[in-house]
């Protein structure tokens, strides 16, 4: 028996096959090989065609079925997990009605904004636990305001998962989950925030059914079953946003456990048994995918917008024709420091953590005798890694004290200088293990189905691969402090 786990990202979609009994990954496969395109219309803008989704993960599943490894009519659940606090809007035929605005968008800001004033600091941080800030019911205020032809045809809003489901199974739902990381979710009251929705005026029958993150979320169309070469009784029970799911691929679900991740974004988060709220909403509370109100558990979410595209630009720009492990080969030969170049990484929409400020990405101290691509290279990486740390501090004011950090081994963590940067900045050890999203998606989908009967069960086999220990403190303390003169320096003269 097998679990497959789809992780639905920004730069292409990955697939895994997880052996149920054994929890061991049999295959993986991604779509595109390259980065997706993000569609960006005007400045601060991002959008992606959820149509290409669809196709990508139909690519990545082929490729996978194709290796042998294993009989896809074997496969008996499906896991989803999905860049967050996108909106994809659909009509009464599920047909798309436009582009989705991904999580990088800035374009709903100001309204976000307005409404954490007009509704009430104090009542959006005590019910929401959040500004509503850029989140996707500020998304979808957008399209109310300025796309009314479009939004008086919406049937359903999903987040991207949701429209993955709905393709394989014609079946929309969310969940408190999900509801709560568009800034939907009343915590206080326990139901769809009446508050956010009368402010906005949208109408609650938007809103797909609310059903548990473990659940079963649909059962695949028979047509679809027969064009992806799988049984036409597979189901869908499990859904949830990439940061929460990373977070359960790391066993991470009880108080004080903490995960991380370095794709296109950056994550930082840390579970918490209180309904914990950053007073300008820096950080992002939401609910966890073992969260119930009768034992809280919340994700309290640290995002940056600008890590993996950076270190990305700066292959594109530098070694375009070079991979990542002779990127990362060649950031090792520039020592700690970087010779005293700093990059600012924040160039890919508003900073939740800055006050959702528009700071941009910026190279200082540039000496034009001493500096060559290496330190570029390096000071890219450093350069996020004190991105980490600014907001690691932001989550410390907030009662959270990491005192071990768990990481997949993908993306920048695959890079011996960043996983020292990001350990030595921090002070915080690192555990990393060989677990992804589409991992951590088909592992969803066993608890989903009942085949695991408890969270221990299903994470009974999961080691860490090795631990980073901190070396080097004072070295990037040292740095690290310039570089936040730096970036204050940018914030006070905006």
């Amino acid at each position: 028996m097998y679990f497959l786990g789809i992780d639905i990202g920004t730069s292409s979609v990955k697939v895994s096959i997880v052996e149920a009994s054994s929890q061991r990954k049999v295959c993986s496969a991604q779509y595109p090989a390259e980065e997706a395109l993000i569609i960006s219309p005007q400045p601060n803008w991002a959008e992606q065609d959820p149509q290409d989704w669809w196709t990508y993960f139909k690519w990545a599943l082929s490729q996978a079925n194709a290796s042998g490894l294993y009989d896809p009519k074997q496969i008996k659940a499906i896991g989803i997990a999905y860049q967050m606090h996108g909106l994809v809007v659909v009509d009464q035929e599920q047909q798309v009605l436009r582009n989705a605005i991904i999580w990088c968008d800035s374009r709903a800001v100001a309204l976000g904004n307005k409404a954490f004033e007009e509704i009430g600091k104090e009542f959006n941080l005590k019910h929401h636990l959040n500004s509503p800030g850029n989140f996707t019911a500020s998304k979808l205020a957008w399209v109310k305001a300025n796309e009314p032809e479009i939004y008086q045809k919406i049937d359903k809003i999903m987040l991207p998962g949701d429209f993955i489901a709905m393709k394989l199974s014609g079946t929309i739902s969310t969940s408190i989950s999900a509801l709560s990381e568009g800034v939907f979710w009343d915590f206080q009251r326990n139901e769809l925030s009446t508050a956010l929705m009368d402010y906005y005026g949208f109408d609650a029958d938007l809103i797909p059914s609310i059903l548990p993150v473990f659940a079963e979320h649909g059962q695949i169309k028979p047509a679809v079953a027969d064009e992806l070469g799988l049984s036409p009784k597979v189901t869908i029970n499990y859904k949830a946003g990439d940061q929460p799911n990373n977070a359960l691929s790391l066993n991470v679900l009880q108080p004080g456990e903490v995960a991380a991740t370095a794709g296109t974004s950056g994550v930082i988060y840390g579970v918490s048994d209180q309904l914990i709220a950053d007073r300008e909403s820096r950080v992002n509370t939401f609910a966890h995918v073992n969260y119930g109100p009768d034992e809280i558990r919340t994700g309290v979410l640290l995002c940056i917008n600008g890590t993996g595209i950076m270190n990305s630009w700066g292959r594109k720009l530098l070694g375009k024709d070079l991979s990542y492990d002779q990127i990362n080969s060649m950031a090792a030969t520039s020592p700690i420091g970087s010779k005293g170049l700093q990059v600012i990484p924040f160039g890919n929409g508003a900073e939740r953590m800055l006050n959702n400020q528009l700071v941009g990405a910026s190279i200082t101290s540039i000496d034009l005798n001493r500096h060559e691509s290496a330190d570029i290279l390096r000071a890219i990486q450093e350069g996020i890694a004190f991105a980490f740390r600014y907001g690691l501090d932001i989550m410390r004011e907030n009662g959270l004290y990491p005192q071990m950090i768990r990481a997949g081994n993908a993306n920048l963590f695959l890079s011996p200088v960043f996983r020292d940067s990001f350990v030595g900045a921090t002070n915080v050890p690192v555990e990393v293990y060989d677990h992804d999203g589409s991992v951590g998606a088909a592992i969803g989908a066993g608890i989903g189905s009942g085949y695991y009967t408890s969270f221990v069960e299903a994470f009974e086999s999961l080691k860490p691969v090795y631990t980073v220990e901190p070396k080097g403190v004072d070295q990037y303390e040292e740095n690290y402090q310039q570089w936040r003169e730096i970036l204050e320096t940018k914030i006070n003269t905006k």
